[in-house]
């Protein structure tokens, strides 16, 4: 017999681990419908957000400072992804669509060998966290974790900055209007390739605020990445490639798939729930919940 109280708790659960999904898959899409590629290597640059939001904490910053650390780390991978795009992908930025797609996926694949291995090589295969002095948080009738309380709430004010990025500034109407039509962007002035460069920026960084918020919860290693990119992915399919509210709701919607799944089923298969999902989508709708069926140059 299943009590209402077990049902609040997983629905909360799946919510708040959905959204830290979500985060991921957002950087997945957003990469995606601004520079019309996927970037393979998105694991490692969640890998990254993590070891320096480890190091920040238990070098130098402390773990009261814990909030200025996701920052830090968050700006870091910003950095690293707006040199990544200047110098690996932008020298293929004028060849056609097909060729740059191809190009982006052998880049990204070779990116992502390179900096597990380099992970590996430097910090060996130990697990680390940065620890979390926050206390038990109750969350309606669930006691919960503060660092996973704290990931949640960190996660869900990103998403708003992300928003009103887009909604109100000047780059975020340029960054949208790149996705609908590259060439209509750069008939009006804009410099196509900047808009490029930034868009990747924020895409891996919204990865390594993923890695950043979940170091203490899911531990610090080098492929720490593999699970997150995997469920990024199935939230990209179900919620459509390119759209990003589909990658929002869709990433809610794995995380309670999974709680409920695994709370009324069996939570040794947590991680095949959401790939029967997928698997559900493609067959009834093969765009996904929100997908595009053309796309322009």
């Amino acid at each position: 017999m299943y009590s209402t109280e077990l049902v609040v708790q997983t629905f909360i659960s799946g919510v708040m681990i959905g959204v830290l999904y979500a985060l991921m898959a957002l950087g997945i899409t957003f990469i995606y419908s601004i520079m019309r590629m996927i970037n393979w290597a998105m694991g490692e640059f969640y890998m990254i957000g993590s070891y320096l939001q480890y190091m920040l904490v238990a070098w130098l910053l402390g773990p009261d400072l814990w909030w200025l650390a996701i920052l830090v780390a968050t700006a870091g991978v910003f950095g690293l992804g707006l040199l990544t795009e200047w110098s690996l992908l932008k020298p293929i930025s004028s060849k056609a669509a097909e060729v740059r797609s191809d190009y982006a996926t052998v880049i990204t694949l070779a990116l992502l060998l390179m900096l597990r291995s380099l992970a590996t090589g430097i910090a060996g295969p130990n697990q680390f966290t940065p620890g979390s002095n926050l206390p038990i948080v109750m969350v309606g009738p669930m006691p919960m974790a503060g660092a996973r309380v704290a990931a949640f709430v960190f996660a869900l004010v990103a998403l708003g900055v992300f928003w009103a990025v887009l909604r109100y500034t000047w780059y975020g109407l340029a960054l949208r209007a790149t996705a609908q039509s590259r060439v209509g962007v750069q008939t009006a002035g804009i410099d196509v390739l900047r808009v490029d460069r930034v868009a990747f920026g924020i895409g891996v960084a919204l990865a390594g605020l993923a890695g950043a918020l979940l170091a203490p919860v899911f531990l610090v290693f080098p492929t720490n990445g593999l699970v997150t990119t995997v469920k990024g992915f199935e939230i990209v399919v179900i919620g459509g490639l390119g759209s990003i509210p589909g990658a929002l709701i869709a990433g809610v919607l794995l995380g309670l798939i999974e709680s409920f799944g695994a709370a009324f089923i069996d939570s040794a298969y947590q991680n095949i729930y959401g790939f029967v999902l997928v698997l559900l989508v493609l067959v009834l709708r093969p765009t996904g919940l929100f997908g595009e069926r053309g796309r322009e140059a």
